[in-house]
């Protein structure tokens, strides 16, 4: 089983229901995998964000009291602050994505039923 296959799965509508030339039937199948595709790789990315941004715990150093510098403290913050603004660009990206998504799958926009 290919990957085209497993995708063209997640689609509501199947050729059987287009009337007419194929071509509508094509242009749905590509606007749907090209968004299946695309809430991929936004997926993909925020995971990987998720993962590349720090903690916002201590760890043992709480234990030991050592003190810390205002340089010290704040010398990552400008980094976690552009992953995190970041992951929730990717994670608004992913949700309207999925929106346009299943909007799509309306077979009322596509002269269907």
């Amino acid at each position: 089983m290919n990957l085209l296959s497993v995708l063209s799965n997640l689609l509501i509508l199947s050729a059987d229901q287009f009337t007419g030339s194929g071509a509508s039937y094509n242009a749905y199948r590509a606007v749907s995998l090209t968004f299946i595709i695309l809430m991929g790789v936004a997926a993909i990315a925020s995971i990987v964000l998720v993962m590349l941004t720090p903690g916002n715990s201590q760890g043992i150093d709480a234990l030991g009291g050592s003190s810390e510098t205002f340089y010290g403290k704040n010398k990552g913050r400008s980094t976690e602050a552009k992953l995190k603004l970041a992951t929730f660009i990717c994670l608004g990206i992913l949700g309207v994505f999925a929106i346009v998504f299943f909007i799509i799958q309306i077979p009322a926009l596509w002269g269907l039923g």
